[in-house]
């Protein structure tokens, strides 16, 4: 591996560490702390989700027309922009433009980091490390994300808006990385792929008709995830209501992360035990299971249960993954992938919110029971038929 490539690999990790830095992570709390009420913080994950929802295909465009150091940079600078706001916002729809712009910093970078340290192997001829480069990326994610979240945590009474005041600091090095990266060099899209998109549309749509089976197996990942996704961010209300105190916060952030990563090792044994429809069935029962006992459980139960959630939507990423390639034609494998991802992102714009409004006019616990029930007649419905 020459030297080329071996310093955009160190400076694309340190960028990578330096995007996912989680310091911000404790977002719901901090918008409560500026007085939004959880409507409003529901409102405002929903225009980041409807953002991204509508910037994913222009974002792709734009790292195709323009260099990659020049997107990852743009998504810095919107990074820098989205902290700006929340430090200084006093009103909702301030909030809202922040959301926005945090959206793009994430479209932006989304896949560009990745693609431009691909095409630094390429260009050394030394693809075949690709797969060590995502698992050393991966890895950074993770370690910066819990660093990020054990920092807010000490943060929380009083000091949060100094995360954000790091989130700038964490953007300013990343852009000194991403300009001292080497562009490599691309090849240019021929007239037959630019004009074959319409066609992987359409081919698509006619396998998702085609494939029930995939159809109602992507609503019910989007509406598993969104659910366990809306759980993990509500319930930092839910800890700041009782008083949890920041190393309390951090340390239950913390133990969610390292159950997450146990929960992604542990994929590989549960699959070679159980079929992998059987075992949807168990994961969707578990996550039924908990969130219907919600309605009964004490304070400690309900952070058993958060722990929990968080360790099954980990273990169900990778599962899924490997569901939807077993069906999916290869021809048209990343259009259904990304037809897959934006459907959560739909039921986030939908769900976000009305949990927000259904929490503040009863309460927390109540709102997740029924959803447990709604899940599992959903899941039923959905995974009843091999």
């Amino acid at each position: 591996m020459n030297k080329i490539i071996f310093r955009n690999l160190r400076l694309g990790y340190t960028y990578t560490g330096l995007a996912f830095f989680g310091i911000t992570s404790l977002w719901v709390i901090f918008l409560q702390q500026q007085g939004l009420s959880l409507v409003e913080i529901g409102l405002c994950e929903s225009i980041f989700h409807l953002t991204s929802f509508l910037s994913e295909v222009p974002s792709g465009i734009l790292a195709d027309r323009f260099s990659y150091k020049t997107v990852l940079i743009g998504g810095r600078i919107a990074a820098i922009l989205h902290a700006t706001i929340m430090l200084t916002a006093h009103s909702f729809w301030w909030f809202a433009l922040g959301f926005v712009l945090q959206a793009w910093a994430y479209n932006l970078q989304s896949g560009t980091i990745e693609a431009l340290l691909y095409e630094s192997l390429a260009e050394g001829h030394a693809t075949a490390q690709y797969p060590q480069v995502t698992k050393t990326m991966n890895t950074t994610i993770e370690f910066a994300d819990t660093l990020g979240v054990l920092i807010a945590g000490w943060l929380i009474h009083g000091y949060l808006k100094f995360s954000y005041w790091g989130y700038i600091i964490a953007a300013i090095i990343a852009i000194i990385s991403v300009v001292s990266l080497h562009e490599p060099r691309r090849a240019p899209a021929t007239t037959a792929q630019q004009s074959s998109v319409w066609q992987i549309v359409k081919a698509a749509g006619h396998w998702l008709k085609k494939l029930p089976q995939l159809r109602n197996l992507m609503v019910f990942h989007a509406t598993f995830t969104a659910i366990g996704t809306t759980y993990y961010y509500y319930f930092q209300a839910v800890m700041t209501a009782h008083g949890f105190s920041g190393p309390l916060i951090s340390g239950i952030l913390v133990a969610t992360a390292i159950l997450n990563i146990a929960g992604v090792q542990l994929t590989p044994w549960l699959q070679q035990k159980w079929p992998q429809l059987a075992l949807l069935r168990g994961l969707s029962i578990l996550l039924t299971i908990i969130l219907v006992t919600a309605l009964w459980s004490t304070l400690p139960e309900l952070v058993m249960g958060y722990l929990l959630i968080n360790m099954l939507m980990a273990i169900v990423e990778p599962l899924l993954s490997n569901y939807y390639n077993a069906l999916i034609p290869s021809a048209q494998r990343a259009t259904l992938l990304s037809v897959a991802s934006m459907l959560f992102s739909v039921v986030m714009i939908i769900v976000f919110p009305i949990v927000g409004w259904l929490i503040q006019i009863s309460n927390f616990t109540m709102t997740f029971g029924w959803l447990g029930l709604l899940l599992g007649l959903l899941g039923g419905r959905v995974l009843r038929h091999k």
